[in-house]
């Protein structure tokens, strides 16, 4: 099947113009007008993730964060970074990216989130868009069925997304909350709208320390899990474009990225 066939699809899913301002999201390198067999899902696009990619000979990679996400100055193969786009044009791998609009589409990684994690009744936590007639926004924010500890909820988040750690911003791990809010990623400057929608925690990734001084002086309990409970975004997507293989009659394999790109380790 060409590569054009699958991304149309996708896109109709996952626009591309639900992305934030700014947001390189799309086609990063190659091109779709090829014919392809093998996919590969990924969080990441690290050399890691592209020496993998050519062992299993992907034709298109489709990825959470960005190849490039800032200007290349240079184009050399004795950096890491940049010897990986070399690789991928060798090789003829195409690079397509999905980054805020995958967060903020309906039954994208905020509401898998949400729903891993027992969050009902949600709404978006900030508007972003208006698209073809229909309001949509980033972050979710919603009601757990009854109330916990956010210790309690701190073992449910580890739990549930296989982290080794965490961090707890609050002085005051045995209070009790419900209304919680969340936003994948990186999504602190969302923090005051959290709690003008009145929730008593929001979870997010890559807190600031000074962010975090804020949200304590401001009422508002925190947990930042870290940026690579994303990687859900990997299986999800992959489960959905075998979907689409079975309703279309697809010929292509599909596979979930098994290089660990997680850079922390928790001791």
């Amino acid at each position: 099947m060409n590569a054009q066939e699958l991304i149309k699809v996708f896109e109709e899913y996952c626009p591309q113009e639900l992305a934030e301002t700014g947001d390189p999201v799309g086609l990063h390198i190659g091109t779709l007008n090829k014919e392809i067999k093998k996919v590969m899902i990924t969080l990441d696009v690290r050399p890691e993730t592209i020496e993998e990619a050519i062992e299993k000979n992907i034709d298109l990679l489709i990825a959470k964060h960005p190849p490039i996400f800032r200007p290349v100055k240079r184009l050399t193969t004795n950096d890491p970074q940049t010897k990986m786009y070399v690789d991928c044009l060798k090789h003829d791998i195409a690079i397509y990216a999905a980054h805020t609009n995958i967060d903020i589409i309906e039954n994208g990684l905020n509401d898998w989130f949400s729903e891993m994690l027992g969050i009902e009744n949600t709404q978006f936590l900030e508007q972003t868009h208006e698209y073809q007639g229909k309001i949509y926004g980033i972050g979710r924010i919603g009601d757990l069925r009854k109330p916990v500890s956010i210790n309690e909820f701190a073992e449910k988040i580890k739990t549930t997304f296989g982290t080794d750690g965490l961090r707890m911003i609050t002085k005051t791990p045995d209070a009790m909350v419900q209304r919680v809010a969340i936003c994948g990623g990186s999504g602190e400057k969302f923090y005051p709208t959290a709690i003008a929608k009145g929730a008593d925690l929001y979870i997010t990734g890559d807190i600031y320390y000074h962010t975090a001084h804020d949200m304590i002086a401001n009422g508002l309990h925190a947990i930042d899990p870290g940026h690579h409970i994303e990687i859900l975004f990997t299986k999800k997507v992959a489960q959905i474009v075998q979907n689409w293989k079975k309703e279309y009659n697809w010929v292509i394999e599909v596979f979930e990225s098994t290089a660990n790109t997680n850079p922390f380790i928790y001791k």
